[in-house]
């Protein structure tokens, strides 16, 4: 789905991932939903933040299967990408937690558009 590449298309966004994955058997309390929707929440917010081209919005794909999750978040900006490695956040910081709960992680370039593709998985137990 697309969503505005705002706060609000953002929190739109991490809702959708939440209710998808309860209506696929994830739970909302359920460790799947609360993690992927963090992370789907990181992806989001960091396309706001950095992916953001005004007049363009940002895209989320998610996909399952019975061994992974997987969220993709596609926005514009293929000059902004996320560092390689992410270094241990202290417990306080305010961003960058929800990167450090996914499985694999990276990012690649948009297909048929302008912009980056940056997506997380994890494994289901």
């Amino acid at each position: 789905m697309r969503f505005s590449s705002t706060p609000r298309g953002a929190r739109l966004a991490r809702r959708l991932v939440a209710a998808r994955l309860h209506a696929w058997g994830h739970p909302y309390t359920s460790t799947a939903n609360e993690t992927l929707t963090l992370i789907t929440a990181e992806l989001t917010a960091n396309a706001v933040r950095h992916g953001h081209v005004p007049g363009r919005d940002f895209e989320v794909r998610l996909t399952g299967t019975g061994r992974e999750l997987r969220v993709e978040v596609s926005d514009t900006r293929a000059e902004r990408v996320p560092p390689l490695s992410l270094d241990e956040r202290p417990s306080d910081a305010e961003s960058g937690r929800g990167m450090m709960l996914a499985d694999e992680w990276g990012t690649k370039p948009r297909v048929n558009a302008p912009g980056k593709t940056v997506w997380a998985a994890m494994a289901l137990m």
